[in-house]
């Protein structure tokens, strides 16, 4: 038996859950709520138990307001670190931009979380709507295996051999997305030839919730206040008493970046010290260290019949200015403006019109990002003497050029 659905989201992570939670009181015109399936790959997650090493995201300030709306940042905000001051600097030269939340009338430019962390929540959220409004099914673990693109719906056939049908299909599954792949929507993609190692790092000073983003000749580091969990606190290895837990995201050449993850720890801290400089002092413990590449991959349509790209499954950039999650988030809120206006027009939500609508609102946010993020790539990776004495000048313009630093501040606090 086929099981009808209005609205379909392959992937139940961070952004198929966000997108859930986003439609979870939404109601049709005849008063029922919107009937959602989840199709998740993955076990539903448990309680987590977060440690030192637990991966992180930066959420900007936009993203914060979002989850609001939704209900979720009540339960994250104590969790969650603010980000209160920014200092970019090019290692070696004297290029230096300062960015204070003060100054843009806000208390946080951005917050620093466990991804873990936000998962349970928004996991939490919606479990406890769905005892009231009984309107979300999950099928986990579970993959969808074909998709029949009908008139007026879309047949999905799953692992299981489940079969399930809605009038919209929102694709939240990711880089590798499946229902892009079924689609046949080609994607462009860039190699940076670079590595992300990331780690979770103590310093001998506290952080006092300031980031930096360190430009050097192998390509820039980031480093991010984290809170000082109970766990890591309480284990007398680490040096952990204060506020010094940062997330690190060192940019590197691939070979280099393998080089350095399996480094020991002595060697690795005075290679990370050398390259971030004293900023934090001394590097005092380092946790798990992993090595990714980095590519930008884009999808060349954002929709197709009933169906819509969301977060990643449309775009996978650098985390050069932290910016994917986020770019991500903004896909899911506009994607339910959309199909609450469509309702409240009595209009269907799968309607080709509404997804073009979609694709075309986000086409100016997606390029602005990517084209900012790829932009510092290609700037601050390259040390031909002409474009380090440009980009230098480029940072004491944007620090004392008001207009333009509040351009560029409101666009990554995701505005």
């Amino acid at each position: 038996m086929k099981k009808e659905f209005d609205i379909v989201i392959s992937g139940g992570g961070l952004s198929g859950a966000l997108m859930a939670l986003s439609l979870s009181d939404t109601k049709k015109p005849n008063g029922q709520y919107l009937r959602v399936a989840i199709v998740e790959a993955n076990p539903i997650l448990q309680d987590v138990s977060l440690t030192f090493d637990d991966r992180v995201l930066a959420l900007s300030h936009g993203t914060a307001s979002y989850l609001d709306s939704v209900g979720v940042w009540q339960s994250l905000k104590n969790s969650a670190e603010p980000i209160k001051n920014i200092h970019i600097s090019d290692r070696g030269f004297y290029g230096k931009a300062r960015l204070y939340a003060k100054h843009h009338q806000v208390n946080a430019l951005g917050f620093v979380v466990e991804m873990s962390l936000l998962g349970q929540t928004l996991l939490t959220i919606l479990k406890e709507k769905n005892k009231v409004n009984d309107n979300i099914t999950w099928f986990a673990p579970d993959k969808i295996s074909d998709i029949t693109w009908q008139k007026s719906h879309v047949d999905i056939r799953l692992d299981s051999f489940e079969n399930i049908s809605a009038k919209l299909l929102l694709a939240c599954d990711g880089a590798h997305s499946i229902c892009r792949k079924l689609a046949n929507i080609s994607v462009q993609e860039s190699d940076y030839k670079q590595s992300a190692l990331i780690a979770n790092v103590s310093t001998a000073r506290k952080h006092n919730n300031l980031a930096f983003e360190r430009f050097t000749q192998t390509g820039p580091i980031a480093m991010l206040p984290l809170s000082a969990q109970n766990n890591a606190r309480n284990d007398s290895s680490i040096n952990n008493n204060s506020d010094s837990r940062c997330s690190l995201v060192w940019t590197l050449p691939p070979e280099q970046a393998q080089i350095m993850a399996n480094l020991n720890e002595s060697q690795f801290k005075i290679e990370l010290e050398k390259a971030f400089g004293s900023w934090l002092g001394a590097i005092t413990h380092v946790g798990k260290r992993t090595v990714y590449p980095l590519k930008l991959l884009t999808a060349n349509e954002q929709v197709f019949h009933r169906m819509a790209l969301i977060g990643n499954a449309s775009h996978t950039i650098h985390p050069i200015a932290g910016q994917g999650f986020n770019l991500g988030v903004r896909d899911v809120c506009q994607m339910a403006e959309l199909i609450n206006t469509a309702l409240k027009n009595d209009a269907d939500i799968g309607n080709f019109v509404a997804l073009n609508e979609y694709a075309m609102q986000r086409k100016k946010d997606h390029k602005q990002v990517i084209g900012l993020t790829d932009s510092l790539v290609t700037l601050f990776s390259n040390q031909l003497p002409p474009l380090v004495a440009g980009r230098n000048v480029g940072l004491k313009v944007m620090n004392y050029l008001a207009p333009l630093k509040n351009a560029i501040v409101r666009k990554t606090m995701g505005y």
